[in-house]
């Protein structure tokens, strides 16, 4: 019998989010699948491990970071691969983190994973940490920890406007 071959592997980004979904269970036990294509992958915005950036990164969807940052990012879903090193603050309803961060975090879920390195105060409604995360900072809890938080204002190239 022939099975039909991926068309690709899966990329960290899509095994990071598929590794952070928790069984309904209770059972520890979990099998990783890759993800299917879909939205996530075509929506997402990925940033590469050759890749420095210095400013604020805003998003409306979801960013995959694997490279620098020295700035701030703000978007609806991030995660920071193993290899990123984010210098700032991160803003997200959904915050995954396998790299360095430095900086304040707040997000309604939280998931430090087991290669993550994270020196900063974390502002969450949901957080989980793996055994092996390294965490220096204070946690706090908070219904909404992403409310009340200013967007950075990024200026537009001449022509644009925000409408």
């Amino acid at each position: 019998m022939f099975t039909k071959k991926p068309d690709r592997d899966p990329s960290a980004f899509e095994v990071a989010r598929a590794a952070t979904s928790f069984p309904s269970s209770g059972s520890m036990t979990q099998t990783v699948q890759p993800m299917a294509r879909s939205s996530i992958t075509s929506a997402a915005s990925q940033i590469g491990a050759d890749l420095t950036i210095v400013g604020n990164l805003l998003s409306q969807g979801e960013v995959g970071i694997d490279g620098e940052i020295q700035g701030d990012v703000h978007a609806a879903t991030i995660v920071i691969g193993e290899t990123a090193t984010i210098t700032g603050s991160l803003v997200a309803d959904e915050i995954i983190i396998r790299g360095t961060v430095m900086g304040t975090i707040r997000g309604k879920r939280v998931v430090l994973q087991s290669a993550s390195k994270v020196e900063g105060d974390i502002y969450h409604a949901q957080l989980s940490i793996e055994q092996g995360a390294f965490f220096e900072g204070k946690s706090r809890r908070m219904d909404d920890p992403t409310a009340g938080v200013q967007r950075p204002d990024v200026p537009l190239p001449a022509g644009l406007d925000r409408g």
